[in-house]
C-alpha cells in the first residue's frame, strides 16, 4: 500500500533493501531523532521518516544516512512537503525492477 506523504513538513524516503544493508536500526533511528510509529513507516520495500519533529534535523539526519553508507537519491531522499494541502501525494517502493 503506497504511503501517503505529509504536505506540510520534510519527510525522508529511505529503500527498505538499503536501510537493512547499512546496518542501521528502527530503535538507533527512533532514539536519536525521537520518532514515533507514525513517523516511521515500512510498506512495500520504502522506510518513510517523517514528518521530523523539525525541520532543522534534516541536514543531521542526512549526515547520519551517509555516514552509514546510503547514497543521497539513489537510496534515499528528502522532500520538502512544500506543496499545497489540496495535493495528496503517495510514494511506494518498486522491487520488481531488480534494483
Amino acid at each position: 500500500m503506497p504511503l501517503e506523504l505529509p504536505h506540510d513538513r520534510v519527510i525522508v524516503l529511505i529503500r527498505q533493501s538499503a536501510f537493512e544493508r547499512s546496518g542501521l536500526t528502527r530503535k538507533a533511528i527512533d532514539e536519536r531523532y525521537n520518532l514515533t510509529d507514525e513517523e516511521f513507516r515500512v510498506e512495500d520495500g520504502l522506510i518513510a521518516l517523517g514528518p521530523l519533529p523539525s525541520d532543522d534535523m534534516l541536514p543531521e539526519l542526512v549526515e547520519d544516512l551517509e555516514a552509514s553508507g546510503l547514497v543521497y537519491f539513489d537510496e534515499f531522499f528528502e522532500l520538502s512537503g512544500n506543496w499545497p494541502d489540496w495535493l495528496s501525494l503517495y510514494a511506494r517502493g518498486l522491487r520488481d525492477r531488480g534494483i
